[in-house]
């Protein structure tokens, strides 16, 4: 079932690395490809589950059939939920049972690679400095980080700014920079801001997204006057 699956994670650093591809994937599951993964979750089909591989794709699928399997499994039956309530509660509740997920996985290397208490303590930290794909999914990240800096009029002030500083000055924008929009997470990969990235924030969900994530390039962000991330293009009325 789990294509990617390498067990040689010897280090908390390897198990940490395979834990943030498989949560990449189901990041992008859950906000740039939820059109995809949306209709994927037909409730009409068997016991579906939301599989997040460590080369960060993702994978709607029915559960391992070894018993028991070789990794802990993700919720099942997510796909039943679909239609029975409103889509952002239903993406909510995968994002919760993903993390959940995420986690077991994570223990599971630890424990079976002998991690000892310390091992253990710090593959927690290491994940838990990330935010949750539920936090992720329902915005909570993004106005955990408003509330700590003012994103949007920072970069339009930048922006009109046409003198370009000394180099102490500008060493200290840069860590500026950092420290105002530290907090800033992408919407589609779930990564903290760096200032040698370039980024975009959709004019209408207000999210800011790494321009690779989403496949826009400076120059063509030049040219668009109002832009749209895949949600939000994505976005069309339920029944």
């Amino acid at each position: 079932m789990d294509g990617g699956t390498q067990y040689n994670l010897r280090t908390v650093e390897e198990v940490f690395r395979d834990f943030k591809g498989r949560r990449a994937g189901m990041i992008k599951a859950l906000t740039t490809d939820v059109g995809e993964f949306y209709e994927q979750c037909d409730p009409e089909k068997e016991n579906l589950c939301l599989y997040g591989f460590p080369d960060e794709h993702w994978e709607v699928n029915l559960p391992a059939e070894e018993v028991p399997p070789e990794l802990p499994e993700p919720a099942l039956g997510i796909n039943f939920a679909r239609d029975g309530m409103q889509e952002k509660d239903w993406l909510s509740l995968v994002a919760v049972h993903s993390d959940a997920w995420l986690l077991a996985v994570a223990f599971y290397f630890g424990a079976r690679f002998g991690f000892d208490k310390a091992d253990r303590k710090r593959l927690f930290t290491m994940i838990n400095d990330l935010p949750t794909i539920f936090e992720i999914v329902t915005g909570s990240a993004k106005k955990q980080a408003k509330e700590k800096s003012s994103v949007s009029n920072h970069s339009s002030n930048k922006s009109k700014s046409s003198s370009k500083p000394a180099k102490d000055e500008e060493e200290g924008l840069d860590e500026e920079d950092e420290e105002e929009h530290g907090e800033t997470l992408c919407g589609a990969c779930g990564e903290n801001y760096a200032s040698d990235e370039f980024w975009i924030c959709c004019d209408i969900c207000e999210k800011w997204f790494h321009g690779k994530c989403v496949k826009i390039t400076p120059a063509r962000a030049e040219h668009i006057k109002q832009y749209k991330c895949p949600s939000c293009s994505n976005k069309r009325a339920r029944p």
